[in-house]
C-alpha cells in the first residue's frame, strides 16, 4: 500500500489549548445547567464536578498514546492499532458521528439565545449557512481554522471571566441549602447527562499529527483546558444556582444568559449570548477540524473507500472534509440532532472505556518502539477503573443508551465483515500479547511504530548533541573489509564501555541480530545495548573507496550485499531501549536526506563529519574576528566568558588545530567556536556574538 501524504505540522500550544476548550466550553454551559436542575435541583453543582471522573482516566491515557502515536485519526487509530482494525472501525465511526452530532446540537443551540433579540429570524438556514462556512475555513488549513479557533476562546474566555467574576460576590448561600441531599442514583444520572460537557477535551488528540512537538504541546494543551473547563463549569453553575431561584432555573434554555440579566440587566444578558454565541461557533469549528480526520485515518487503512484518504498540496484532507460538513448538512436539515447528540454521548464512555484498555495492551505487549512522551500514572489500577466506570455510567443512562450503542456495534460489525476486512490486512498491538502465549502477531505494527518514533525525533532531554560531540569519526582511505571496519570502530569503544575490543566486534558482526542493517544506499548502521552504561556511545567511519558488506534483507530476506561508505557504531544503555531507538531514528533520518552522501564525502575533517549530524537550533559556530561582533572574546579565558546557563563551547578549532576547551583556555582571532545547547540558551550566545 503507498504511503499516504503526511498533513502539516502547523499547530502550536494555543491552537491545541483553543481547540480542546474550544469543543468544551459550549451547550454544557449555556443549555444543559437549565435541563440538569430539573433533575438534581441545586446538587446540579455536584454533578458537573462528578461527572470529570469518568472522564480523567480516558484523557490521561488518550494524551499517553498520542504522545506515543500522534497520528490523525486520535481515538480510532489508538484503538485500531491496539485492539485491531474490528474494534477500530466501530469506535473511530462512533466517535466520529459523536461529533459531528456534536456540532450539530451546538448549532442548533445557538437558536435559542439568538431568539432572545431575534425571535423571527429563521434558525436553521442559519446553522447551515454558518456550517458550510466553517467548512470553507477549514478547508484553506489547521493553522487558518486553528488561529479563528484562538480569537473565538479568547473572546469566550474574557467575557466568562467578567460573567463569573462578578457573580461570586453576588452568591447566596441560601440557594445552596439541600445541596447534598439528593439521591445517588439522581446524581448519577444527571453526571451522565452533563458529562458530553466535558468530552470534547480530549478530541484535539485526533489533530496530533499535525501537532508541533506533540509530546510537549499536547499534554500541557489537553491539562490546561481540562483545568479551564472545570474552573468554568464549577464557579458558572455555582453562579446560576447561587443567583436564579430554583424553580425558575429548573427548564430553562437559556440559563447563563438569565444569571446575566439579574447581575447586570439587559445589556449582561446581551453580553453573556455573545459568549454563548462564541462558545457554539468555536464548538462547530473546533469539532469539524478534529472529525473531518477520522474518515481520513480509517481510509488510510483501507477501512473505508481510499479516494477520502486524499489530501490536498495545502495538507487538508478535502474528501474527508467534504464528506463531514456535509453529514452535518443532513442531520440538520433532516433529523434531531439534540435527540441523538444524548444517544452519541453514551456511545462516546464506552469508547473512552476501549482508550483505556488500549493502553493496558500497548504496555503489555511490550513493543519496544511504543514510546510516549507522556505516560498516564497509577497503572493499572485507574485504568482498570477507567474501563468500568463508564459502563456504569451508561447503565444509569437507561435502555434507550443501550440499546442504541448495541444497534451501532451490530451496523459497525456488518460492514467491516462485508468490506473492511476484505481490505485490511493487520492487526493490534493485542496479537503482540498472544504472541508471548504462543499466538499470533503482527509484524507491520513494530515497523509502523519505528516509523512514527522517527517521525517525533529527538526529546528536548535526550543527550544527542552530547554524544555526537564525544563520538569519535574516523576515516578509511582504501578499500577494506566489514571485519575490519568493526574492530577499528571496537577499539574506539573499548575503554568507555568497559567490553573488550573482540567482543564488541563479535557484536557488530553478528548481522541482523544486532539490527545491523543499511538504513540508505551507502549507509550502515549497527548496533547493540548493554548495561550500567551512562550515556550512548557512538563512532563514525566514513569509507572512501567503501566496503562491500554482505546482509540479509530485510523485506525480501534473501542475502544481499552493499558498497558502504558511512558506518555508525552505536552502543547504548539497556536499561532504556526508548532512548536507543530515538538516537538510531535520528541517525537514520539524517542519512536518508536527498544529499547526505555528497555531504558526508565532502566533509574536510572529523569535526565537519559531527556537524552534519547536529540540530542546528541546538548548535552554533561563532568565527571569532577582529570585525565581528565575537572580537570582545580575543584575549579572555572561557571562564571569563558571558556563556548562557543552557549552552557550552565543546570545542575550539585554531587553523588546523582543535582544541578541547578548558577554563583557562584562552580565545585566540582567528579561532572557530562550536557552541551546543538548549535552542533559547544557543540563540542568546548567537545574538550576542555571531553577525
Amino acid at each position: 500500500m503507498v504511503k499516504s501524504p503526511r498533513l502539516k505540522k502547523e499547530l502550536g500550544f494555543f491552537e491545541v489549548y483553543a481547540v480542546a476548550t474550544g469543543t468544551t466550553l459550549s451547550a454544557g454551559f449555556f443549555l444543559l445547567p437549565g435541563l440538569a436542575a430539573m433533575e438534581a435541583g441545586p446538587s446540579l453543582v455536584l454533578a458537573y464536578l462528578l461527572a470529570t471522573l469518568p472522564l480523567i482516566p480516558a484523557m490521561l491515557c488518550i494524551v499517553e498514546l498520542a504522545t506515543a502515536m500522534p497520528r490523525a485519526g486520535g481515538v480510532y487509530y489508538f484503538i485500531d492499532r491496539s485492539l485491531g482494525p474490528y474494534v477500530g472501525l466501530i469506535t473511530g465511526v462512533g466517535t466520529w458521528l459523536a461529533l459531528i452530532l456534536k456540532v450539530t446540537f451546538a448549532l442548533v443551540g445557538m437558536g435559542a439565545y439568538i431568539a432572545l433579540f431575534f425571535p423571527g429570524l429563521p434558525q436553521k438556514p442559519l446553522a447551515i449557512v454558518l456550517a458550510a462556512g466553517l467548512g470553507a475555513v477549514n478547508y484553506f488549513g489547521a493553522r487558518k481554522s486553528g488561529r479563528l479557533q484562538i480569537y473565538l476562546v479568547l473572546g469566550l474566555l474574557l467575557l466568562l471571566a467578567g460573567f463569573i467574576g462578578g457573580g461570586v460576590p453576588a452568591l447566596e448561600s441560601a440557594a445552596f441549602e439541600g445541596l447534598f441531599d439528593v439521591e445517588v442514583t439522581t446524581l448519577m444520572g444527571t453526571a451522565g447527562m452533563v458529562y458530553i460537557s466535558y468530552v470534547g477535551v480530549t478530541k484535539v488528540a485526533s489533530l496530533s499529527e499535525e501537532i508541533e512537538k506533540p509530546e510537549k504541546t499536547l499534554p500541557l494543551g489537553v491539562f490546561l483546558a481540562l483545568a479551564t473547563s472545570v474552573l468554568v463549569y464549577g464557579l458558572g453553575t455555582a453562579i446560576m444556582v447561587g443567583v436564579i431561584p430554583i424553580e425558575r432555573l429548573s427548564g430553562d434554555l437559556t440559563p447563563a444568559a438569565t444569571a446575566a440579566e439579574i447581575l447586570y440587566g439587559w445589556w449582561g444578558s446581551l453580553f453573556i449570548s455573545v459568549a454563548a454565541l462564541l462558545a457554539f461557533v468555536s464548538v462547530a469549528n473546533a469539532g469539524i477540524l478534529s472529525a473531518s480526520r477520522y474518515p481520513l485515518a480509517m481510509s488510510r487503512d483501507q477501512l473505508l473507500p481510499g479516494r477520502i484518504s486524499h489530501v490536498t498540496s495545502q495538507g487538508v484532507p478535502v474528501i474527508s472534509l467534504l464528506l463531514t460538513v456535509a453529514s452535518i448538512l443532513v442531520i440538520l436539515v433532516a433529523l434531531d440532532p439534540v435527540g441523538i447528540a444524548k444517544l452519541a454521548s453514551a456511545f462516546q464512555l464506552v469508547v473512552f472505556a476501549f482508550v483505556c484498555l488500549a493502553v493496558v495492551v500497548m504496555r503489555e505487549s511490550r513493543i519496544v518502539e511504543y514510546d510516549p512522551g507522556y505516560r498516564s500514572p497509577w497503572y493499572p489500577w485507574m485504568h482498570i477503573a477507567g474501563m468500568v466506570l463508564p459502563f456504569f455510567v451508561v447503565w444509569q443512562m437507561g435502555w434507550p443508551a443501550i440499546l442504541f450503542i448495541a444497534g451501532f456495534i451490530v451496523a459497525g460489525t456488518l460492514w467491516y465483515f462485508y468490506y473492511a476486512r476484505f481490505r485490511a490486512d493487520r492487526n493490534g498491538a493485542i496479537y503482540h500479547i498472544f504472541e508471548r502465549l504462543g499466538r499470533l502477531r503482527h509484524k507491520g505494527l513494530d515497523s509502523e511504530m519505528r516509523d512514527i518514533l522517527k517521525e517525533k525525533g529527538l526529546r528536548d532531554e535526550d543527550p544527542f548533541e552530547d554524544m555526537i560531540t564525544r563520538c569519535q569519526a574516523v576515516d578509511l582511505e582504501h578499500e577494506i573489509e566489514f571485519g575490519r571496519v568493526a574492530n577499528e570502530a571496537a577499539e574506539r569503544l573499548s575503554a568507555r564501555i568497559g567490553l573488550s575490543v573482540n567482543d564488541i566486534s563479535d557484536r557488530f558482526m553478528q548481522g541482523t541480530r544486532a539490527g545491523g542493517t543499511p538504513v540508505a544506499k551507502g549507509v550502515m548502521l549497527r548496533h547493540f545495548r548493554i548495561p550500567d552504561l551512562a550515556l550512548p556511545e557512538l563512532v563514525l567511519v566514513r569509507s572512501f573507496e567503501g566496503a562491500r558488506v554482505n546482509y540479509q534483507n530485510p523485506v525480501t530476506g534473501l542475502q544481499d550485499s552493499d558498497e558502504i561508505h558511512a558506518f555508525f557504531f552505536l552502543v547504548s544503555p539497556l536499561e532504556n531501549p526508548a532512548l536507543h531507538l530515538r538516537m538510531l531514528a535520528r541517525i537514520a533520518n539524517r542519512a536518508d536526506d536527498e544529499n547526505f552522501g555528497q555531504v558526508w564525502i565532502a566533509a574536510v575533517d572529523e569535526h565537519s563529519l559531527r556537524d552534519i549530524f547536529l540540530r542546528h537550533d541546538r548548535y552554533l559556530t561563532v568565527p571569532v574576528l577582529p570585525q565581528s561582533p565575537a572580537s570582545v572574546l580575543i584575549g579572555k579565558r572561557i571562564s571569563e566568558i558571558d556563556i548562557p546557563e543552557g549552552c557550552r563551547i565543546v570545542w575550539i578549532r585554531h587553523f588546523d588545530e582543535v582544541i578541547i576547551p578548558r577554563g583557562d583556555t584562552v580565545i585566540q582571532s582567528g579561532t572557530l567556536l562550536t557552541v551546543i545547547g538548549e535552542p533559547n540558551d544557543v540563540n542568546v550566545f548567537r545574538r550576542k556574538y555571531h553577525a
